[in-house]
């Protein structure tokens, strides 16, 4: 029951457009209010303004700056190893934004991508696509450490560089922290060495890498290790006029027991209701109440386009004339049959109709794969229904198959391109992550792009998020999750990882939402009660996920940003070291070069997709 891809993506539909269209004027609102304010002189004196944002000063923490900065030759060797971090994040940043904005203008197909959206940059929760508003006190407080580390960085080594701090603070938008900033006296940073300039402008985003590590070590350690995965199978979604939804299942409840007999997890839950001969099973909800459920065959998810031509939603009655009501009945029908013709009741309520749909492993031909080599550069959907001798059915069973596979391995692949049927002689390339064979496909989970259930859930993969997150379990992201980095890495991509083709059928926001109905706790942690191991899980989780992005994002070499100093000081050393009369016009090009193209690449990034489609 791994369908594989979100039947419905709801968080799009809570907080779409309209919301959107609330927030902007509430906006303008608040903004009207602060210039009335300032234009009264109602403001106090330690309250600037820039727009709508305010800037809140203090000349208070000078004295513990001066304390800290005390052991200076530390604190210089600390930013140095920042400023070779930064410079490699650099370098990074400027050939990663170039190369997205090329993918961009050449798959103008991507404009439908919700990861691509403009208001998806921000990390607002509510106004963010995947950012829930139950996430919201996780992120201002990873925001808050994000941006106190950051600028106290900076404060710190302008004290280690003997430059003087006219003010600090922090500004806000409206009761959101969106900056925070510290003010060097402008003639003492003139003074200082160009490394000592170096130094303070990369010290933001050392001290922000730094809490990455830090906050990931605890959530990867001690924390996730006392959290465990609730017994039952995680119910993460439930399909619209489904027998779940009629018999009152909800997302975020856990079945518990199929007929009597108990659930342990999500893999469990097939075989229980395999078990249970008849159309209706009674279903046990977190192991407290019990309802009847009536079984039908229903689709759960379903790629676009895809070969089936079904929609989630979509009711298959019967297989080849066969009445049908249950998952197993519907494998067992089709048999060995490459093909069947599937009896139909369409989601919208209109009559039965009647599809021939092959039956089998759905998925897309990769460039330069061995299997393209055969078949020649495809858009074209291929549905795999036997590989080296064996009958698939779906991809989860060819991906097993793939998986005890070899290099230079000689396999037989046969399938369908729409109505025709074609066989291949492949022989399989060396896997570039992995020691089996190689195909060259990308695949669309499920049976012929489409997963099909009988009780109508979709499971959420809790035991597969903890074992992200450091706990006990595996995960499909196998040797990559299992470094430090590699665990990072894939965390990063968490939030978004449901439409991003990471094969996983949820995106994980932290342990928030109701899905920890799904967890339990455990050890020494697990003594001070579920809430509050969840709430320090949920706070690691989003301190180190915004430290690392508000310091790759302050390394883009182009001003006002980090980056864009640090670009300044090193093309100014790099300069001057030529045997050419150095200027700072020279500098400024050089500059004002890279920070064009890299505003360029990013605006070109969002919107490129869109100004192609126009």
């Amino acid at each position: 029951m791994d369908y594989g891809s979100p039947a419905v993506v709801s968080v799009p539909e809570l907080f779409g457009s309209e919301l959107v269209t609330w927030v902007l004027v509430g906006l303008l609102l608040y903004w009207a209010a602060v210039v009335g304010l300032r234009n009264a002189g109602k403001l106090p004196e330690y309250v600037g303004t820039q727009g709508p944002v305010l800037t809140l000063h203090t000349k208070r923490g000078r004295v513990l700056l001066d304390r800290l900065a005390r052991p200076k030759r530390f604190w210089r060797a600390w930013s140095n190893l920042g400023v070779g971090i930064a410079l490699v994040v650099m370098v990074s940043m400027f050939v990663f934004l170039i190369r997205a904005a090329m993918v961009s203008l050449s798959s103008p197909q991507l404009v439908s991508s919700p990861v691509r959206q403009p208001r998806n940059v921000l990390v607002i929760p509510g106004v963010n696509d995947f950012l829930p508003l139950s996430a919201t006190p996780g992120i201002v407080f990873g925001l808050l450490v994000g941006l106190v580390v950051h600028e106290g960085g900076h404060g710190l080594l302008c004290r280690v560089e003997d430059i003087d701090i006219d003010s600090m603070g922090i500004a806000m938008l409206a009761v959101l922290p969106v900056g925070a900033f510290v003010e060097p006296d402008h003639e003492s940073s003139k003074a200082a060495s160009r490394g000592g300039q170096t130094r303070m402008f990369a010290a933001g985003v050392t001290n922000n890498f730094a809490i990455t590590i830090l906050a990931f070590a605890l959530l990867f350690g001690p924390v996730a290790g006392s959290i465990a995965v609730a017994p039952g199978a995680a119910v993460g979604g439930v399909a619209p006029d489904s027998p779940a939804a009629d018999a009152g299942i909800e997302p975020n409840d856990r079945i518990t027991a199929v007929d009597g007999t108990a659930v342990e997890d999500n893999d469990e839950l097939a075989n229980r209701l395999e078990a249970v001969e008849g159309e209706q099973v009674t279903v046990e909800l977190n192991g407290e109440r019990t309802v009847p459920v009536d079984r039908s065959v229903l689709v759960t998810a379903a790629m676009t386009d895809g070969p089936t031509g079904l929609s989630v939603g979509d009711e298959i009655r019967a297989v080849d004339g066969r009445t049908i009501a249950t998952e197993r009945g519907f494998f067992d029908a089709v048999g060995d049959s490459e093909r069947a013709t599937l009896t139909i009741a369409p989601a919208d309520g209109g009559d039965d109709i009647e599809r021939e749909v092959p039956i089998g492993a759905a998925v897309s031909i990769a460039e330069d794969g061995p299997l393209e080599g055969e078949t020649g550069p495809t858009d074209e959907t291929f549905v795999i229904t036997r590989f080296d001798g064996e009958r698939i059915h779906s991809y989860e069973a060819l991906g097993s198959l793939l998986e005890n596979s070899e290099p230079d391995q000689q396999v037989t692949v046969a399938g369908y391109f729409g109505d025709e049927r074609r066989s291949y002689e492949v022989t399989l390339d060396a896997h570039p992550q992995a020691d089996t064979g190689y195909l060259g496909i990308r695949p669309h989970p499920g049976t012929a792009g489409i997963s099909v259930d009988d009780i109508g859930v979709q499971l959420y993969p809790a035991e597969e998020y903890l074992a992200v997150l450091g706990g006990d379990g595996e995960s499909r992201f196998g040797g990559v999750a299992d470094t430090f980095l590699g665990k990072i890495g894939v965390v990063l991509l968490l939030p978004v990882i449901g439409v991003t083709g990471g094969g996983m059928p949820f995106n994980f926001a932290g342990f928030t939402g109701g899905i920890q109905n799904f967890y339990t706790t455990q050890g020494a942690l697990g003594a001070f009660g579920d809430g509050t191991v969840f709430l320090l899980a949920n706070l690691l989780f989003w301190t180190g996920w915004i430290n690392i992005q508000l310091g790759f994002f302050n390394c883009v070499p182009a001003f006002p940003l980090d980056g864009g100093h640090i670009l300044r000081t090193s093309t100014e050393a790099i300069v001057s070291r030529l045997p050419i009369d150095a200027t700072r016009g020279m500098v400024r090009v050089v500059t004002t070069g890279i920070g064009l193209t890299m505003l360029l690449s990013f605006v070109l990034m969002l919107f490129g997709p869109q100004l192609l489609a126009t």
